[in-house]
């Protein structure tokens, strides 16, 4: 699933980079076809936190529900965030790495499924940064300024392994043919404009960009999972349909020096999990201290004073804020990378990533499932829907498996070794 919400606080003092419970600052939605163009990484933040205060509150219902966040991706596009990435030269924000990860953990505070929703999106825009023609660049930028959205269709079921493509882009007279079958194609249902990774002459990986209504695409809505419900990440069919080619990049140049391709990638993906990790533990606090009756043995009125549920919090608290400065540390190095790359920057970049997405996994996980730990049995009543957090942890963390992470990890710390360029890293 390429990929692939709590109450607010009324507590007491919320750590630092809790979640945010004032009103929202969020942008109105303008009309159709207009976007909002965002300035600076400043003005980035400032939004990216308005949207998350405007979409918690409904998350749990667009879970419980499977409703499609179709209105929320609308408001999403208006507000400017999705074109963040844009260069300055085409008129963008250029946001910093940095910027780009804490504005994807906001929104996965608040719902991780409309935070993995653009992650593509982003990913996309950087193969067009890297291998696009000028034309290309000047054309796509234009139309994700406007707010238009990418998908994705990378995916296959049923192949020898992740990297077994068998979607063929055969060449035409005048352009080229698509054929294939794609799935967890998330944001393709929501998309205007789908890249299609396939195969061309001589086994090459090429992104073909396609309009979501070109001919012979078919998307179905036929996601399952039992977390990240409303990413849609479903099927794509692709029946020889037909590509200009000025809609056609060559992916596979970009794996020939060093890259940043897959450390951008995944490092979205440990924003979203940093963010779930957030929203759970924010409301296993609320829940506790509204909700929860204390153990008879602590010898308090409150279940909020039990010291060893005030231990237990500390502990969730600690790797909430470890997860997150794993990430900032990330974050930070794709930028030194990006301002100059190099083998052993594009290496430090990646392994960075590495240990910010292998230690946010796990962290959002435990504490999806602690959070029933400390709020006690009635937080498992199934319409408080508090299970979407640990629901959500689970399946977006099954995205490409942690274990190999710590495996380049341990290479680089023993043996210098940098890791792969196969962009999942």
């Amino acid at each position: 699933m390429a990929t692939t919400a709590p109450t607010e606080s009324t507590g007491p003092t919320a750590p630092t980079d809790s979640i945010a419970s004032t009103h929202s600052t969020a942008p109105a939605t303008p009309p159709s076809g207009a976007a909002h163009v965002i300035a600076d990484d400043a003005e980035a933040l400032s939004v990216a936190a308005g949207l998350a205060v405007a979409f918690r509150p409904g998350a749990a219902e667009r879970d419980a529900r499977r409703r499609l966040p179709r209105g929320e991706l609308d408001r999403l596009s208006a507000s400017g965030l999705l074109g963040i990435t844009v260069p300055r030269a085409h008129g963008g924000a250029e946001v910093s790495a940095a910027t780009l990860a804490e504005v994807v953990r906001l929104l996965a505070t608040a719902d991780p499924s409309l935070a993995q929703i653009p992650q593509s999106h982003f990913v996309y825009i950087n193969v067009l940064r890297a291998q696009g023609s000028s034309r290309q660049r000047e054309f796509f930028f234009r139309e994700v300024l406007a707010g238009r959205r990418f998908g994705n269709a990378q995916s296959e079921a049923g192949t020898r392994h992740v990297q077994d493509i068998r979607t063929r882009l055969e060449p035409t007279g005048d352009g080229y043919v698509l054929t294939g079958a794609k799935h967890y194609s998330t944001g393709a249902l929501f998309a205007d404009w789908i890249p299609v990774l396939a195969r061309g002459a001589g086994d090459k990986l090429h992104v073909a960009y396609v309009p979501r209504d070109a001919p012979g695409v078919t998307v179905v809505d036929d996601w399952d999972g039992m977390g990240q419900r409303t990413t849609a990440s479903g099927t794509v069919r692709l029946a020889d349909v037909a590509v200009p080619a000025d809609r056609v990049v060559p992916h596979h140049l970009t794996f020939e020096g060093p890259q940043l391709h897959g450390a951008v990638a995944q490092l979205l993906h440990a924003a979203i999990d940093t963010g779930i990790a957030r929203g759970a533990l924010t409301e296993a606090a609320e829940f506790v201290r509204t909700q929860s009756r204390p153990w008879f043995e602590s010898g308090f009125d409150t279940a909020a004073e039990d010291p060893l549920l005030v231990q237990r919090f500390g502990e969730l608290e600690l790797r909430v804020r470890a997860a997150h400065a794993l990430l900032e540390t990330a974050a930070r190095a794709v930028d030194t990378a990006t301002a100059r790359l190099t083998d052993d920057t594009a290496a430090e970049a990646s392994v960075a990533v590495a240990a910010a997405k292998a230690y946010a996994g796990e962290t959002a996980v435990e504490t999806g499932s602690a959070l029933f730990e400390v709020a006690g049995t009635r937080a498992a009543l199934d319409g408080l829907n508090l299970h979407r957090h640990w629901r959500d942890a689970r399946t977006h963390t099954l995205h490409d498996p942690a274990r190999w992470k710590v495996q380049h990890l341990g290479r680089y710390a023993l043996n210098g070794t940098r890791p792969p360029r196969h962009g999942l890293l």
